[in-house]
């Protein structure tokens, strides 16, 4: 009778977590629960402005690039964070590191596994935290998002400065 029980407690759960797992309420799952990797992606650069399609950062999660500036080749990425995409300076001066994984609120550093805010840029623990990802602020037009290459050179300016 016991192991009876036992069994069906189980398979309820199975199928309430089964269940939990295929109920479509709209919401898109965006902030990853397990490290993701960042992927490389190739923008677009036209004048003065970087051109990455707002798709490709929302299919990939976690994106870099780099562009080269008039300071340059500077890395940058760009991640969403809910429903919202963020871009940053990617860079971690004492480690030289240029790779971020993105994982739920966290950008952890491929190289020395220093933790940042991902909504702030801000250090949580490690070597580098007193090195944040600086902001860059951008535009989003038709499907694409458009980030000024000098606001792409003042951020990384800001982030390899100590502070």
């Amino acid at each position: 009778m016991k192991s009876k029980l036992a069994v069906y407690i189980v398979l309820v759960a199975v199928a309430v977590v089964f269940a939990a797992g295929c109920v479509d309420d709209g919401a898109q799952a965006t902030t990853p629960v397990n490290p993701v990797s960042a992927t490389w992606i190739e923008p677009q650069v036209i004048d003065d402005t970087v051109v990455v399609p707002a798709q490709t950062i929302r299919e990939n999660i976690n994106t870099h690039f780099k562009v080269e500036t008039a300071a340059g080749e500077i890395a940058v990425m760009a991640y969403t964070l809910g429903d919202e995409i963020v871009v940053r300076s990617n860079v971690c001066p004492p480690c030289g590191s240029i790779g971020f994984s993105l994982q739920e609120e966290l950008l952890i550093c491929d190289s020395c596994g220093t933790t940042f805010d991902a909504g702030t840029g801000q250090g949580i623990r490690g070597a580098c935290v007193d090195y944040p990802k600086e902001n860059i602020p951008y535009a989003e037009s038709e499907g694409n998002i458009m980030i000024g290459l000098n606001d792409i050179v003042v951020a990384h300016m800001n982030t390899i400065q100590r502070g």
